[in-house]
């Protein structure tokens, strides 16, 4: 009797455990759901009661997801098209439809609220060279429609806010350590707190790393460098608020990868002249490279480098009688270049015999050509192939100031509660764009030799054309591997002053929710251009060694200005159907203002061209549902864009590149899905799924594709979380889609998977340990994100070479975390 009763009682005591975890499980879900949202809204309420599409990741998730470059989380957002070919930085990033050459174009980057840089477009600078994520941001929130954009810097088509975690009254911290594949180190760490004794109102966060990295792709040059991240947060006494002061010092170089020549039939990597496949062209030899008669070296070595820092201010404060103040300032300055490798020498662009490629540059029959290599001095065998490419050495030195207040008031007007709020932003930024050309001859391999060529009995004449010479007069073709010093092809500075204002107003009535606003924005940009033909190398090579020194002699200068004012504005409705389910739809009239970099000037005047904002026009309608295991949404959209002035850096057919500019209207229509289930308390599945048609309009391209926007996009997840153990495996999928706006070349769709799993041992005084290994492409796939942008429309198939660049190879990856 004894032992049924005991037998009961544990039956009954592990009924009751059951039960409890089931209620925490689905605490934990409703919790998940009910996350606030902050960003482009001044209500307090969740993404399950924002009449738009909202999307947050957590901190957990953020570290499964990433690998190195914010392509990594990014490519999970439903109706993105994200990629990181290029290594760490200048992610591509493609958003329902909107005309793009990638980067951040139409949708900005925030940290806390404040724009990781003000403008786009006075260089071709992605956003997220100025910051690497780390272990102190606690969660992504993305936003799309409705009045949403039109708070802080605006938008069109969404916005991207990573939001770092505060201190708080319980210390805590981690530290990790990462090792990778290809020589790769990185060392993080996070730690908050409070500041002063147990009844203390300041709280300070501060995180950072340093990372080494001989890869992603070897090509002798290394990544390296450093970030650090802090905030002080002081809350008022009353509890009306808080203001918290941010810093940020970054000093980091990364390697940039731009496409190389692919197998021209199965577009998977060719083999170099050692039978390896290759991977990359970019080359350590090539930081020798030097110019005559100067000091000057390519600083190609630094790769992407961003030296400086920023310092942030964000005010909070409720007022009396339901007024609250929000107040944002900051201000960056960073010294930063964009060094990298290009896709060929602008002329040739393919791998060639020294004997084929001497006819293509115009030397050919005439006299004897030999190719040695430079570091030897041995005879480059006849049949090896050889690669003309180009660096492009480029200053872009930038400041950026911003600063955002508003002011809102919550209160019952007509039987609802309405948020009105008012407020302005304002910045201020200017950025170089100083580009230096050279080009090289190597063979065709990883961590390419570079090669002299020289011709035996042929000399040059005075037209430039090579012509017989008696043997023994030798023509160099190359000189340490350096076939000529471009120079610069393009050094000007430009600047742009925003100032905008805005109102909305957010209203609770019944079962709606309405979002209503405006906003009303000017621009004021400048461009100071230098007269190419006047640009030279000086007598003095003093005054030669880096690249902000090979500038004007007495070459004149010409200054030209442009404005333009443009308004938005936004509605959104959502619909309680029930506890569970929302009905949505929103329509936002906006404005896209010109890249300051796509101004030209008229013929030889200081006139500019037309300048002139570019309307887009977005709609969505849905809906979203949840209960205990299962939540979602599924939402169809709109977007139309009119007269945008879209910038390519394309090759000028003489060894340069220039920035080309076309006008450009656009529409497109699509589906987006997504959902979350808990198959149990620990296994969970997710993913989300875009279909769109997406078309030019009223161009040149008329009734064509989109560029690199696929059709079809699919993102899936599935996770397994108990405590001790976790794993995880995600699967991407981008559908066919076409390289250049001429549909000339179809790019096929390709899959990436990426895996994660862990162990974590719990310590005494809630520490411990969490040890994990992620691998990126986990199968290895060789899948085109892109062709050759140089070459646009002018690139086509069907020969021995494809010039594309491949999602970036398996990598391995083990870390080590200690919680504390």
């Amino acid at each position: 009797m004894m032992k049924k009763l005991t037998l009961l009682g544990t039956a009954s005591v592990m009924a009751a455990t059951l039960a409890h975890a089931q209620e925490s499980a689905d605490e934990e879900r409703r919790v998940r759901e009910d996350v606030v949202i902050v960003t482009g809204t001044a209500a307090a309420r969740t993404g399950f009661e924002t009449p738009q599409s909202v999307n947050a990741f957590d901190e957990e998730e953020l570290l499964r997801y990433t690998a190195a470059s914010q392509a990594d989380i990014l490519t999970q957002l439903p109706g993105v098209a994200a990629e990181g070919g290029g290594g760490e930085v200048a992610t591509n990033f493609f958003v329902r439809g909107l005309p793009s050459g990638g980067q951040f174009q139409f949708t900005p980057l925030l940290y806390d609220g404040i724009p990781a840089f003000s403008t786009f477009g006075l260089n071709s600078s992605a956003f997220d060279v100025y910051y690497r994520n780390d272990l102190g941001i606690e969660r992504l929130e993305y936003v799309t429609g409705g009045a949403s954009n039109l708070f802080g810097p605006g938008s069109v088509a969404g916005i991207i806010n990573y939001i770092s975690k505060t201190g708080g009254p319980e210390s805590y911290g981690t530290a990790q350590i990462e090792w990778a594949e290809r020589g790769r180190f990185r060392g993080d760490f996070f730690q908050s707190g409070p500041l002063g004794g147990a009844n203390t109102s300041n709280f300070y966060a501060i995180s950072g790393f340093y990372r080494t990295d001989e890869g992603t792709l070897e090509s002798g040059l290394d990544t390296e460098g450093y970030q650090l991240r802090g905030n002080v947060r002081h809350e008022f006494g009353d509890g009306s608020g808080d203001i918290t002061v941010y810093g940020q010092l970054i000093d980091d170089r990364v390697q940039f990868f731009l496409p190389l020549p692919l197998d021209g039939g199965s577009r998977e990597r060719a083999r170099g002249n050692d039978g390896n496949e290759v991977f990359t062209l970019n080359t350590a030899q090539a930081a020798q490279l030097r110019y005559p008669n100067t000091l000057y070296e390519t600083p190609i070595e630094d790769g992407v480098a961003t030296s400086g820092g920023s310092f942030a201010v964000i005010l909070d404060r409720e007022l009396a009688q339901g007024w609250r103040l929000n107040a944002k300032a900051k201000y960056a300055d960073y010294d930063h270049q964009f060094n990298l490798f290009l896709d060929g020498d602008g002329s040739v662009n393919l791998p060639l015999t020294t004997a084929n490629y001497l006819t293509e540059l115009g030397f050919g029959g005439v006299g004897t050509p030999s190719a040695t290599f430079v570091d030897t001095g041995e005879a480059v065998p006849g049949n090896f192939l050889l690669f003309g490419n180009r660096i492009l050495d480029r200053v872009r030195d930038a400041t950026d100031a911003s600063a955002e207040v508003s002011i809102s008031k919550t209160a019952d007007w007509g039987g609802a509660e309405h948020t009105l709020t008012l407020g302005a932003f304002y910045s201020n930024t200017e950025a170089k764009d100083l580009n230096y050309i050279t080009t090289y001859v190597a063979d065709f391999r990883n961590n390419p030799r570079l090669v002299d060529i020289s011709i035996d009995g042929a000399t040059q004449g005075s037209d430039g054309a090579l012509v017989a010479a008696d043997a023994g007069t030798v023509f160099e073709v190359t000189q340490n591997g350096l076939l000529n010093a471009n120079g610069v092809t393009g050094d000007r500075d430009r600047e742009a002053q925003r100032y905008a204002i805005y109102l909305a107003d957010q209203i609770e009535l019944d079962r709606f929710t309405f979002d209503l606003g405006l906003r009303v924005e000017s621009i004021e940009g400048r461009v100071l251009q230098r007269e190419l033909e006047d640009v030279q190398l000086g007598a003095d090579p003093q005054v030669n060694d880096s690249l902000e020194n090979v500038r004007l002699q007495d070459g004149r200068s010409r200054i030209g200005e442009v404005d333009a004012t443009e308004w938005a504005a936004a509605a959104g409705m959502l619909y309680r159907l029930n506890d569970d389910i929302n009905l949505f739809a929103n329509y936002s009239r906006g404005f896209f203002f010109p890249e300051v970099r796509s101004v030209q000037f008229v013929f030889d005047t200081d006139r500019t061209g037309p300048y002139e904002a570019e309307i887009i026009n977005t709609a969505e309608a849905g809906i979203k549902f949840r209960s205990n295991r299962l939540s979602g949404y599924a939402a169809g959209f709109w977007t139309t864009l009119d007269d945008r002035q879209s910038v390519d850096f394309v090759n000028d057919g003489m060894g340069g590149v220039i920035n080309e500019v076309t006008v450009q209207s656009t529409e497109t229509f699509g589906i987006e899905a997504g959902g979350d289930f808990d198959i149990t308390d620990h296994l969970n599945v997710s993913g989300n799924v875009t279909l769109r048609d997406h078309q030019f309009t009223g161009d040149s391209n008329n009734g064509n594709e989109l560029r690199r926007q696929p059709k079809v996009i699919f993102n899936a997840g599935l996770n397994y979380d108990d405590g001790r153990l976790d794993g995880s495996i995600f699967y991407n999928y981008r559908g066919d889609n076409f390289a250049n706006d001429g549909n000339t070349v179809e790019l096929e769709g390709y899959s990436l998977v990426r895996a994660e799993a862990g162990y974590t041992h719990e310590l005494a005084n809630d520490r411990s340990v969490r040890l994990s290994v992620n691998v990126f492409n986990l199968l290895d796939s060789d899948g085109v994100t892109e062709g050759s942008p140089r070459q646009g429309n002018m690139q086509t198939g069907g020969q021995d070479f494809f010039v594309g660049r491949p999602i970036l190879p398996r990598r391995i990856t083990l870390r080590a975390a200690y919680n504390f």
